[in-house]
């Protein structure tokens, strides 16, 4: 199988709703071509051109010469004027930005209307005391200086190589601007319970009544209204990675206001099998999760996949593939790709976005695979002593809750990865508890440990070791490993470097020892307790090739059929486990 790589960018690229899940009808993207400057720390301009927003200037999809980037001091500005008609004037008018990275302020028809911190979360300004008839104007001043402050960069590095990637910066998610009446409908939270079959739904109004109603396959099945919640209660179709059952919710309120809206009904958490052992489940039952860790890096557009479209295809091979779940890696991705994932049936394990300072390798790393567990309130030890770093860290963790977790296909929070930029994770494990008591926390993932129980797990990276289930009084989950590597020719990033855990040189090779790791190695520890497995990784990543797939997406070096028997097996395998 190979995936379709000739997507064509529109001359308004990622023209699609931005939020599948609060959808209005009255709104405008703002995407496609903008001026941009950049001015160095003396605040002369070095270059001046056009950008195709939501493309950062140092990819290739976004038009701006090969070679772009953005050093310390430097600001970007970007510019564009567009028309608003009396469609997007009625009420308020609110400005939206999926990500820019790393820090911005907003200026809309000369005056200033805010200023956001943090490259991978979304955030909006009311404009509607600026915005007019005709043409009007947006302005951003952009810095990143995320890489030299220790706020939240995810992989990007400065010294990109192995494992750390180009950094970017700038737009790289959809801008776009919607209207709504006066009193909109604001806050809405979807808390769904599968063992009642219930669905809490909460959404404010500035006290007018709402209306909201339920609609399976396009005929209604529930209509209520209410103040400030409901709970919706029917024989809903549990959601699953076996049946992705989603339903359509439509809210109105006497205002006028209409979002639509969706939901899934399903429960993830932690039980006891039969044997005692505890085991990560969903909608009540033991279930094994078979993953694959994703990156969400191409080659073209860096964070930004090239369209929609490129996106779903993707998710759609991992499930031909036999994955039930996928781990997204230090990144936020648009809200259609969460979409994606709840209508296909992806469970989804969110890292947040790390940050911090230049760290030890033998600290983070090194020492923890000789089974070194260092306690996280030192901050030097995890080159965390920046409190600003910190508390920007906690800041972007509550927004990222905030924006998933109306998320279906959300069933875990991961805090922290490796130790890169740990720190306190027990009270911020606890603190993430009470935030969202709907989801598990894998409070460490990989290693220093801290003995967080309740909500979390013993979370394992195993690639130079045999694998092993420990005892412990939490479930296990092997959130790493693999990571099998193997060069193709012609679509490499660089043909002189290769990273890797394991390499081979033929796709024959390749398989047969996927084969010996999963059935072999994975599948025994089933039994013994292991409650999910997440394979390194969906695709190349520059030097990293050690993918399913290459990092221009043009080859599958995996068969489909092959890696689908083997997710089969393991599945096969769990159904054993009650």
């Amino acid at each position: 199988m190979h995936l379709s790589t000739d997507y064509l960018i529109k001359d308004i690229p990622h023209s699609e709703h931005p939020m599948p899940q609060a959808m209005r009808e009255n709104w405008l993207c703002l995407n496609g071509i903008w001026k941009l400057k950049k001015h160095n720390g003396a605040g002369k301009c070095v270059f001046e051109g056009e950008v195709l927003v939501p493309f950062s200037p140092e990819t290739l999809n976004s038009g701006v010469p090969e070679g772009f980037v953005l050093y310390a001091g430097e600001t970007l500005l970007y510019e564009r004027s567009f028309v608003l008609d009396k469609r997007l004037l009625g009420g308020r008018t609110v400005l939206h930005f999926g990500a820019v990275d790393s820090e911005c302020e907003v200026f809309f028809n000369g005056e200033r209307v805010g200023a956001h911190k943090g490259g991978f979360t979304a955030f909006s300004f009311d404009v509607t005391a600026l915005a007019k008839k005709g043409e009007n104007k947006v302005l951003l001043t952009v810095r990143d200086e995320a890489l030299r402050t220790g706020m939240g960069r995810g992989k990007q590095s400065e010294r990109r190589g192995g494992i750390w990637y180009t950094p970017q910066s700038g737009i790289w998610q959809t801008v776009w601007i919607e209207s709504m009446p006066k009193t909109p409908i604001e806050g809405l939270r979807i808390t769904p319970d599968a063992e009642k079959k219930e669905v809490l739904v909460e959404a404010h109004s500035g006290g007018l009544l709402q209306t909201v109603t339920v609609l399976d396959e396009g005929k209604e099945i529930l209509s209520m209204r209410f103040a400030e919640s409901v709970t919706l209660r029917y024989d809903f179709t549990l959601w699953s990675p076996e049946c992705p059952k989603l339903y359509d919710m439509v809210i109105t309120n006497e205002a006028g206001d209409s979002v639509r809206s969706y939901f899934g009904v399903r429960s993830f958490g932690i039980v006891r099998d039969g044997m005692g052992k505890q085991r990560l489940s969903l909608n009540g039952k033991p279930y094994f999760f078979s993953g694959v860790l994703d990156q969400g890096y191409w080659s073209d557009g860096m964070l930004t996949y090239p369209t929609d479209e490129a996106a779903y295809e993707e998710l759609f091979l991992l499930k031909q593939m036999g994955f039930n779940m996928v781990r997204k890696h230090i990144k936020l991705e648009p809200m259609r790709w969460y979409y994606h994932c709840d209508r296909l049936g992806l469970v989804v394990w969110q890292d947040f976005v790390n940050g911090g300072g230049n760290y030890r390798f033998t600290h983070v790393a090194a020492f923890p695979f000789l089974g070194f567990h260092h306690r996280d309130d030192d901050y030097a030890y995890f080159a965390r002593e920046d409190q600003a770093g910190r508390e920007a860290f906690e800041r972007e963790a509550e927004e990222t809750v905030d924006q998933l977790y109306n998320t279906v296909s959300v069933g875990l929070w991961v805090p922290f990865n490796e130790g890169w930029g740990q720190f306190d994770s027990a009270r911020i494990t606890a603190w993430l508890r009470q935030k969202d008591p709907t989801r598990v926390i894998d409070s460490v993932s990989g290693w220093h440990d801290q003995g967080v129980e309740k909500t979390a797990l013993r979370s394992l990276h195993t690639y130079y070791t045999p694998l092993r289930v420990p005892k412990d009084p939490r479930p296990v989950v092997l959130s790493e490993f693999g990571g099998y590597s193997m060069k193709v020719s012609g679509h490499v990033f660089d043909p002189d470097k290769e990273f890797g855990y394991k390499r081979f040189k033929a796709q024959g090779a390749l398989v047969a020892a996927l084969d010996e790791l999963y059935l072999e190695k994975l599948l025994p520890l089933i039994g013994k307790g292991l409650s999910a497995s997440v394979y390194t990784q969906v695709s190349d990543v520059e030097e990293e090739i050690n993918g399913l797939v290459t990092y221009d997406r043009k080859v599958v070096k995996v068969p489909v059929a092959a890696m689908r028997r083997l997710n089969d097996a393991l599945l096969e395998e769990a159904k054993k486990i009650q």
